[in-house]
């Protein structure tokens, strides 16, 4: 080899290699995410199609972390790397009840620069200023979204001569008490109605509703949660009596009644009214369910004087502070909030969108005609209370009201009690 030819061998050489360094240099910095999410197989079967398909067309990739169905342990999930700051995952879904914890942690990343390229005005701006804002930081964004709802059997109500279900809580007593009688004489097992009473997040929830729509609610005054008020008193002694004394809900309430429970029970044909969240529509009017066209839906009743009050629930995108691509994040998020994205999880999972827009499309209320009902009820939802420490109130809380419902305590007590124990949480947190 000559040495003319020998220099031309190493520039080619060198030339090789600097484009395979370059190469791999721009692999090594592709942007890159984690996404941790959970829930039943199907949505995460749909999570990994929406993902698969932003990588597609942004060159992105996204690493989905599978997290479990179980709400508790998803929470946990997160608070072993947000705690010890881990830039994974960069993006998750958080339970609203969590969103004041993590905000107060400094673990999330504003997101208001995302609501002001989505547009403030697509969202339930309710929910935005109520459970997505801390300290005046957008810190959170609605994917899902959930709220109580009253199912009620149509046939039932229409053969017994009512056009619509009952407003009021003392209309539904009525109406229970006179259809119940009539159908126990052929079904001794019917209960008129059946609702979340089992010591649990969801007891809280089924609370809220009641005291809410009474004028009532758990109360946070200058450090001090305020519980036992005539208007809470009077709501949980009317929940208790739905029980014990007008025996309209049946004696398994306060100790097995959870979602699924209560959706079961009134699937059966045994109830003529449930409290339940949306999920349950779809499995209502499933094939082979024995209500399937039977079965309407309202807003909870309230009481003379109040107003109706759906308890808040859902799940809501955040971005890790420590996250170590919070550009790239924003722009997943963008995506998975977008119209488009939104629309195909509503269609393919049913489930109520953060977007109220999405209400009024007309294939979604052409799949989901229940959906009209839904915005409404969804613009009045409330959340529970946006402290870092609900979860310890919450626990209190379920002990104190489960124990009034079961008769094991007088409902005014019970509340002065919950106060009380209350009043040690604010104090370790707040001094």
């Amino acid at each position: 080899m000559t040495a003319h030819a020998g220099r031309i061998s190493r520039i080619l050489f060198l030339t090789v290699l600097s484009a395979s360094l370059l190469l791999s240099c721009s692999r090594a910095k592709s942007p890159s995410l984690t996404f941790a999410v959970g829930g039943a197989p199907s949505e995460l079967d749909q999570w990994t199609k929406v993902v698969e398909e932003f990588s597609r067309s942004t060159g992105i990739d996204v690493k989905v972390i599978r997290q479990p169905t179980d709400t508790g342990q998803r929470r946990q999930g997160l608070l072993i790397p947000l705690k010890s700051g881990k830039p994974d995952p960069d993006v998750f879904l958080m339970d609203v009840a969590w969103i004041s914890q993590f905000a107060a942690s400094n673990w999330l990343e504003p997101l208001d620069d995302v609501l002001a390229d989505l547009g403030k005005n697509v969202f339930f701006r309710r929910i935005l200023d109520l459970a997505d804002t801390y300290d005046g930081k957008i810190l959170a964004l609605p994917v899902y979204v959930d709220g109580g709802l009253l199912y009620y059997r149509k046939d039932l109500l229409s053969r017994f001569g009512y056009r619509h279900p009952p407003e009021t809580w003392e209309e539904l007593l009525e109406v229970s008490l006179r259809i119940q009688k009539a159908v126990r004489k052929k079904n001794p097992d019917f209960s008129a109605f059946v609702w979340q009473g089992a010591q649990y997040e969801g007891l809280v929830c089924t609370f809220l509703e009641f005291a809410g729509s009474n004028n009532g609610g758990i109360d946070l005054k200058k450090g001090r949660v305020v519980l036992a008020t005539p208007e809470n008193v009077r709501a949980l002694a009317f929940m208790r009596d739905l029980i014990h004394r007008y025996r309209i809900s049946p004696p398994s309430t306060f100790t097995e009644m959870k979602e699924e429970e209560v959706r079961l029970f009134f699937q059966s044909g045994a109830s003529l009214f449930e409290r339940n969240w949306p999920y349950a529509w779809s499995l209502h009017e499933s094939p082979g369910s024995p209500v399937r066209g039977k079965v309407g839906i309202a807003p909870l009743p309230h009481f003379k004087g109040g107003k109706s009050v759906s308890t808040l629930g859902g799940w809501h995108l955040g971005i890790s502070r420590f996250s170590d691509a919070k550009d790239t994040a924003k722009k997943f998020a963008r995506y998975l909030l977008s119209y488009e994205t939104q629309k195909k999880l509503v269609l393919s999972l049913g489930w109520n969108s953060g977007r109220k827009d999405i209400y009024e499309d007309r294939d979604v209320l052409s799949a989901f005609p229940h959906y009209a009902a839904l915005r409404k009820v969804f613009t009045g939802a409330l959340p529970r209370p946006t402290v870092p420490y609900y979860s310890q109130i919450s626990a209190v809380v379920q002990k104190f009201v489960n124990a009034a419902i079961a008769g094991e305590m007088d409902p005014e007590d019970a509340l002065r009690e919950a106060e009380k124990e209350c009043a040690k949480i604010v104090s370790r947190y707040e001094g």
